[in-house]
This record gives C-alpha cells, structure tokens and sequence, in this order.
C-alpha cells in the first residue's frame, strides 16, 4: 500500500528552513533553526529520538524553539512546554476580492524597526524581534509619524511564501489598512512566481474572515508548541 508523499506545508518551517530561508539557518540533517535574532522557529525532519536530541542539543539552556507540527507531539524530557496551540493555515487561491490601493503604504527600513517592535509588542501578532524584520519585504502605514499597520514575509518553503506580522493599533481598526496591506503583499508574491500562504488562531474569527474575503482557504490545521529548553 503506497503513501503519499507529504506536502510541503505539513512541515512548513523544516521545509523553509532547507529552501527559501536556508540563508538564515542553521543546524544539520536532524534539525535546524533561523538565526536566533531573528526569531526562534525550529523544525525537524520527523519526531524521532534522534531529532529531538539534536534539536535540544541546537540551543542553549533556557532558549525557546518554536514548532509548527501536524499533530499533537509527546514532547521529551528536558523540554517545559510554554504553549501548545491548534493554528490554521491558510493557502491563497487568487479568486478573493481586491481589497483597495492606497500609496499610504510605505517600504519598512532599519530606521522603522523601533516603531515595529512596539506596533508588534502592543498587538502581539506573534514573535517580533530587532532582526525580524531581515526576513524581508515588510510594509506599513504612518498616521502622524506613528506606525499605526503593518505586515510582512517569513517562512518560505518553496514555491510558498508566509505573510506573517499582520497588526494594526488598536485606534486604526476598520479603516481597511490590514485588508490593503494583504493585498499589496499578495500581489509581491504572485508576481514573484510563490503562492502566498499564512498562519493564524482558529479564534481570532476576524482575521480569518478577512483572509478568506482577500482569498485565502484553510488547507489544514496545525499545532503550534513554544518549548523552553530545560535540564534533563
């Protein structure tokens, strides 16, 4: 009895990290990692014995890995499980509604990481560090010189492209920034030749209403686990 190979996405952040991101990893055949100012994805080949010690043996004690798996995982000893979290994920189809066009939006450079850090720190769409913004082709709009919306790329296992860091203030919801900040980085990656792709919390029902109005379905469900190395 044959089985089918897996998709790309079923291991997204292994996958990325030996193809679209390998620029930015480390580790070897058992487990690799992103460059730890970055942000702290890890990913392994399959949940043996033998990548989960080179996973724990990756990083220093008190470090964190975070995890995109299919299932549910018996974690191992020397690991304190911060969170374990059913995700979505969600593949663009290019058949939602244009969301519309303004040139507010504006390229983030190093002088915006600053007023990245606190957009990210207030609204918490996920890790944000000082060098997060290195993944690349990150987006935002200024209301009187604050950074009140943004978005960017992450992972990319090839032909796939993540947006990820998808915010906006608490004072500028409803005005459409999220929707035109979507669109613009759809259409980057579209043109690029990828298929955009992203990640989000079952329960946030507003975000995942508006990913599916700009075109995106859910392909599948994932658990997301932070783990916190500790002593064996």
């Amino acid at each position: 009895m044959s089985h089918a190979k897996p998709h790309i996405l079923d291991n997204p952040i292994w996958n990325a990290l030996q193809t679209g991101n390998r620029p930015f990893a480390f580790g070897n055949k058992n487990a690799a990692f992103i460059r730890r100012d970055m942000g702290a994805f890890a990913g392994m080949p399959r949940y043996e014995p033998e990548t989960w010690s080179a996973l724990y043996a990756g990083i220093e004690m008190g470090e964190i890995v975070v995890l995109f798996t299919p299932a549910t995982l018996p974690v191992p000893a020397g690991w304190q499980v911060q969170l374990e979290k059913n995700l979505l994920q969600m593949v663009h189809t290019n058949t939602g509604a244009a969301a519309s066009r303004s040139n507010s939006i504006v390229p983030l450079t190093e002088a915006d990481i600053p007023h990245m850090l606190a957009l990210t720190q207030l609204t918490k769409p996920g890790p944000f560090l000082p060098r997060t913004i290195d993944f690349g082709n990150y987006e935002g709009v200024f209301e009187n010189g604050q950074l009140v919306s943004m978005a960017g790329q992450r992972l990319q296992p090839d032909p796939y492209t993540e947006l990820s860091a998808v915010c906006t203030h608490p004072d500028a919801l409803g005005k459409g920034y999220a929707g035109m900040l979507i669109q613009s980085q759809v259409e980057q990656i579209c043109a690029a030749g990828r298929i955009p792709f992203l990640h989000v919390y079952p329960e946030n029902e507003r975000a995942v209403s508006l990913y599916r109005k700009l075109g995106f379905v859910v392909r599948r469900q994932l658990v997301v686990y932070v783990l916190e190395k500790t002593e064996l």
